[in-house]
């Protein structure tokens, strides 16, 4: 095993002091040089990463010293109770994750009710898997943009995914901002997804394309196999991540970055192995560049 997965192995573990072992591969530790006085992005970290392993999600991420995560919106009546389990972490929440069916015309006052959830919990930032299902495009647009001017009123981003059919790539992320043309309205850019559903480009390819619409970012790595659910810990795929993390930061970017593992089909992980992945994900990510 490598040495920076046998460091991160005793975070998994939740051993005193081991988070240090993971903090020595940053470049800025200890560094108040020039080199590492420009600002840094909030880093989050997804709770759906620990999959079956749920409650071990938030004492997991206190040990890692994360600070921020990304999570479904809640109900309205459970917001104090969301917000006091994560404060007892020493957590905040970053980006959430909203849902509706954008084919119903409800779907504009639902996703107006969570971004008011959203500015109840601080957040500015609210994720959203845009699928038409069978709606046409011209009233899936229509609903998002009205949908954007209740955000706005919360002072919330809705961030489409890069999934398909309103986000499969870069080109067709800036015909959908085109088209919903509204400044509430961005792009979630996944970085593993554009290998998932597209042949023949890649991540930071895509990204150029779409980088002035971009709100937040998730971190995730791929086999880089065309639909092969391959996700491995960041690092060990195709992903080019310093190239990902440098033209964001080029480009001024300032919003989230947000760490997701969705591990390999058919490859069940153990409450350890899990930890092990985040771990080593946050480790690698955080060895790139400086992150609140």
């Amino acid at each position: 095993m490598r040495t920076r997965g046998m460091a991160c192995l005793f975070v998994a573990l939740g051993l005193a002091g081991m988070t240090l072992a993971c903090a020595r591969t940053h470049p800025c530790a200890g560094d108040t040089g020039p080199a590492c006085a420009t600002g840094a992005n909030r880093l989050a970290c997804r709770l759906a990463n620990y999959g079956k392993y749920p409650e071990a999600a938030l004492p997991h991420l206190q040990n890692l010293r994360v600070r921020y995560v990304f999570m479904n919106v809640p109900e309205a009546a459970a917001v104090e109770q969301e917000m006091a389990r994560l404060g007892e972490h020493g957590l905040k929440p970053l980006v959430m994750r909203a849902s509706t069916d954008l084919s119903k015309d409800s779907s504009v006052e639902e996703l107006g009710q969570q971004a008011a959830i959203c500015e109840k919990m601080g957040v500015k930032y609210m994720f959203l898997s845009a699928k038409r299902n069978d709606a046409a495009r011209e009233v899936v647009f229509d609903r998002l943009r009205r949908a954007g001017d209740l955000a706005a009123k919360h002072g919330v981003t809705i961030a489409l995914e890069t999934h398909p059919d309103l986000g499969t790539n870069g080109d067709v992320h800036l015909e959908t901002m085109k088209a919903i043309n509204h400044p509430n309205i961005r792009v979630n850019f996944d970085t593993a997804n554009i290998t998932y559903y597209n042949k023949n480009t890649d991540a930071v390819a895509e990204l150029r394309k779409i980088i002035d619409y971009v709100a937040t970012v998730e971190i995730k790595d791929h086999s880089g196999e065309f639909e092969t659910w391959n996700f491995p810990a960041v690092g060990q795929g195709v992903v080019d991540v310093p190239a990902i993390l440098a033209l964001l930061r080029e480009h001024g970017y300032t919003g989230p970055i947000t760490l997701e593992f969705e591990g390999v089909k058919g490859v069940e992980l153990s409450e350890l192995e899990t930890k092990l992945a985040v771990a080593e994900s946050i480790a690698y990510i955080r060895s790139l560049g400086r992150f609140e």
